[in-house]
């Protein structure tokens, strides 16, 4: 069923989800699992990003700062099965749901750039500085998804805010 479209700032806009969506997506065990994931790979990102600028700001901890960058290529690869997952429960299709059509398009890049620096890791392909100047990369990619999401998130939750003010209601949760 298609979700109906609402009026916000003088624009027609399609929701994020149909009723029957939302209530998929309320009811997955997968939207708790990404709800603990996302902020938990955000942590890993952080500290990997502190030991990979350390190393290349000092030329030290080279060893722990490659293997922060395997710790969160592991954890994205969870939160994107996960993820695929969670969007077959809400939207019948692993990838590519139209709503979350460019947050896994620019997953893939993500994805990619992750790999590629498992690749040159494991198979020692590059000097360290330039593996590590790829996983910055990688990063700079994952910043970018993380905020199309976040931004995914915000309009889901305004969208819900303005449906369960339409009806007199209140939600606690809506991602």
């Amino acid at each position: 069923m298609m979700a109906s479209t609402i009026v916000r700032n003088n624009r027609v806009v399609r929701p994020l989800y149909s009723a029957e969506q939302r209530e998929r997506r309320d009811a997955s065990v997968w939207t708790l699992v990404q709800g603990v994931l996302a902020p938990f790979q955000f942590v890993v990102f952080l500290v990997s990003l502190a030991l990979v600028v350390r190393y290349l700001a000092t030329g030290e901890g080279l060893e722990v700062a490659g293997l922060s960058v395997v710790v969160k290529t592991v954890v994205l690869y969870v939160i994107m099965v996960t993820g695929s997952i969670w969007e077959r429960d809400v939207f019948g299709q692993y990838l590519f749901a139209s709503a979350f059509f460019w947050e896994d398009v620019v997953s893939m890049l993500v994805l990619a750039l992750h790999t590629a620096y498992l690749l040159a890791h494991f198979g020692g392909w590059l000097e360290a500085s330039a593996l590590m100047w790829l996983a910055l990369a990688a990063y700079a990619a994952y910043v970018a998804n993380a905020a199309q999401f976040v931004f995914k998130l915000r309009a889901a939750r305004l969208e819900r805010a303005t449906a369960d003010a339409a009806r007199g209601t209140t939600t606690e949760f809506a991602r």
